[in-house]
């Protein structure tokens, strides 16, 4: 075995396309090609993938677009009227049965995070229910009256 030299040393594959800092006689020894001194002679220097050049970057050139609610979405659950009578059916749910969010936690309806239940009207309810509910469409309902059952807004 022949003793570690830098005329020895094998070229770094697939890394570099020129092998850099490997003494004066490669063409990039010294300062391998980066200068001297500046943010890009240091290590861990480059730009974001973002940056273009110092004109006004596209994220800032379009327009804002939408708004963020302050509201909390994550703690309101949205039932539907078929999702109740999916649940009558399987007697879940009895008729004239009171349901409030306490039930829904029980019967594994909604996740126990939840706070509020907004009833809304998709789908048809055939079972009457009294229902108490955080909000409710007003088609929700008229679609919980017209199967006999009321709905109370708390």
């Amino acid at each position: 075995m022949s003793k570690l030299e830098l005329n020895g040393l094998k070229r770094r594959h697939g890394i570099d396309a020129k092998a850099l800092g490997r003494g004066i006689g490669s063409g990039c020894g010294k300062t391998s090609s980066y200068g001297h001194k500046g943010g890009k002679a240091r290590s861990g220097r480059g730009k974001v993938k973002w940056f273009e050049g110092g004109q006004m970057p596209l994220y800032r050139r379009l327009p804002k677009r939408g708004f963020v609610s302050l509201q909390d979405k994550s703690c309101i659950a949205y039932l539907n009227l078929s999702t109740l009578q999916k649940l009558c059916d399987a007697k879940v749910f009895k008729a004239k049965q009171e349901i409030n969010i306490d039930a829904l936690k029980t019967a594994n309806v909604i996740r126990k995070n939840i706070c509020n239940v907004r009833l809304l009207a998709k789908g048809e309810l055939k079972t009457a229910l009294n229902l108490t509910v955080s909000y409710a469409s007003d088609a929700a309902v008229r679609g919980v009256e017209a199967a006999g059952g009321k709905v109370q807004i708390a």
